[in-house]
């Protein structure tokens, strides 16, 4: 009996919070770009198509490998589904200066921003890195999967095209 009850509480608090995550938006929170301009993230948006948003760090191996596969592939993601990433890295004020020239030396061709202070992370409840947002053409964050395995952009593209075509990802 008990089994049951702890089975039963822990589906309904899963559904309620898949249930919820479609409602919630990308919170407004200033960020820096990579020569210290000031942007803030209401601006985040793409013409009505599917939005990524990666949460990544220099010194982070897996995020370096997950935004280096999903630049192999991206403008073929971009000119079958219009989607647009943005990497927002969490490095510190002391470590900020080192992220253009590291976006730079990979030769990625997403929009690039820095949250020195962790001000949208922790806005947005990240707990570590990587971790990805999938929001929909109509700002809401729809999905989001935290860590990286190679493979993993596979199944992230899959929801954007589903996303592209209408269909609901739930």
């Amino acid at each position: 009996m008990r089994r049951i009850l702890i089975t039963g509480i822990f589906t309904l608090l899963v559904f309620v919070g898949f249930s919820q995550l479609g409602d919630k938006t990308v919170p407004s929170v200033d960020v820096k770009t990579t020569d210290g301009k000031i942007v803030n993230t209401s601006t985040f948006t793409n013409n009505g198509k599917p939005l990524v948003i990666n949460f990544w760090a220099t010194w982070c191996k897996p995020c370096v490998r997950e935004l280096s596969n999903i630049a192999e592939v991206y403008d073929e993601w971009v000119e079958e589904t219009g989607v647009k990433v943005i990497a927002i890295s969490i490095d510190d004020a002391r470590s900020m200066i080192r992220v253009a020239p590291f976006v730079n030396g990979k030769g990625w061709d997403y929009e690039i921003y820095c949250d020195p202070n962790s001000d949208l992370k922790r806005a947005m409840n990240v707990p570590n890195v990587p971790h990805t947002f999938l929001i929909d053409g109509n700002g809401k964050i729809v999905w989001q999967h935290t860590s990286y395995a190679d493979g993993d952009e596979d199944e992230l593209y899959e929801l954007i095209k589903k996303l592209t075509n209408g269909q609901s990802i739930k």
